[in-house]
């Protein structure tokens, strides 16, 4: 009786199964819980992309921009095509269900695969991502980071255990605070910048590169940069979680995530640019940005606290969307059939579990080192991409329905 007191009063009140359809998510709270991941990866792609080319001296720093626009222009391919799987598939799936429909079970299973272990390291990248700007602000925290993760998982894992709406709520503000956040910083950075108004850096702006850094670390530097595209296929895996028309809400979600992305993206990473920023000391770029524009003022710990936020909460995109896909490979037999199952709360409760505790293990593992566990994540998000926009490509000349072309 006690466990399930307490149980109880970690995740709620049972509910009732008819109570699902009133769980569906509304466009504004879906941009937050799906979109999140995306969104949230902004924080650390330009970081990633700098970290390469200061292997080639600070000079190479300045290839940073058409970098960035080449990965921007990709996203945008990205978020188009995905456009059109959820029009195609209003059932969600993704990726496995694209291949599985159009390629066959062995692609469709490497896809599945891919995306699972990526959903894994999602929770695990934004979590360590999200305690690095907590202790860029708060260095005295840093000896802790690795237990401040674990807690954050938890955390995150109990708000998901309580229902798929109450954890959209919970995640909405943070997301959107971020949002603002960041575009405002960009906002102002760019006018302060533009007209002056910044103090004296301590630092000069990349010289522009006058030798070339060799096609290898060039391409590397890309794939690091790709970071900014995690996430992008989880709209297309939770559009069923969408209030009706499914698909043409998640149309809509996805837009708003390109846009949003793309203009953080390659907003962050000019002014990386124009303020001569160099990574690394301990404390993460948009950190030294936020205290070149706003000073060590209120706004550059509402900036640390909105990445904080938004880095730890992206984590509840793989809770949207590892247990959805579980639980398409448990009914094909593929996974065990008690991952099929929802619990009291309508959500998948023992993925939940699950998914957490691999997480939390990666980060023990690792240390909590961002930069370690991020190029875990190039292989698995191209190959389930690559997959799943294969797969629309054969459809389309199969079908040859209307726009195909």
């Amino acid at each position: 009786m006690r466990l399930d007191a307490v149980k109880r009063l970690l995740v709620g009140a049972p509910m009732p199964l008819s109570q699902a359809r009133h769980e569906r998510l509304g466009k504004s709270v879906a941009l937050a819980v799906f979109a999140s991941d995306p969104l949230s990866s902004v924080a650390y792609a330009t970081e990633e992309i700098l970290l390469v080319l200061l292997l080639a001296g600070s000079a190479a720093l300045s290839y940073s921009l058409p970098i960035a626009l080449g990965i921007a222009a990709l996203l945008a391919i990205v978020i188009i095509s995905y456009r059109q799987t959820v029009h195609a598939y209003p059932q969600g799936g993704g990726a496995y269900l694209v291949a599985k429909d159009n390629l066959g079970l062995p692609p469709a299973l490497t896809a599945a695969a891919a995306l699972l272990i990526d959903y894994v390291l999602t929770v695990s990248v934004s979590v360590a991502a999200g305690i690095d700007a907590l202790t860029s602000a708060l260095p005295v925290l840093h000896p802790y980071r690795i237990a401040l993760c674990v807690a954050a998982i938890v955390v995150i894992a109990v708000g998901n255990l309580r229902g798929v709406r109450e954890s959209g709520r919970m995640f909405a503000a943070p997301t959107y605070f971020f949002v603002i956040s960041i575009l405002g910083m960009v906002g102002y950075g760019l006018i302060a910048a533009a007209f002056g108004w910044l103090p004296e850096a301590r630092y000069e702006p990349h010289p522009p590169g006058l030798e070339g850094i060799g096609l290898f670390l060039f391409l590397r530097a890309y794939s690091a940069g790709c970071t900014a595209l995690t996430g992008v296929e989880a709209v297309s895996n939770g559009v069923q979680a969408l209030k009706p028309p499914e698909g043409r809400n998640a149309q809509i979600v996805l837009t708003w995530l390109g846009i949003i992305s793309i203009a953080m993206f390659l907003g962050i990473t000019y002014l990386a640019f124009d303020f001569g920023i160099v990574p690394g000391g301990g404390e993460t770029v948009v950190s030294k940005i936020a205290r070149r524009v706003f000073g060590t003022g209120p706004p550059y710990y509402a900036v640390q606290i909105a990445t904080m936020l938004i880095l730890l909460l992206a984590a509840n995109t793989s809770y949207a969307d590892f247990p959805r896909l579980s639980s398409i490979l448990a009914r094909d037999r593929f996974m065990p059939r008690q991952l099929a199952s929802q619990g009291d709360r309508l959500v998948f409760s023992n993925v939940i579990m699950i998914l957490s505790g691999f997480a939390i293990a990666l980060l023990v593992i690792f240390g909590g080192d961002t930069h370690a566990l991020l190029p875990l994540y190039a292989i698995g998000v191209f190959m389930s991409f690559t997959l799943s926009q294969g797969g629309m490509v054969r459809r389309w000349l199969r079908l040859r329905e209307k726009g195909w072309r």
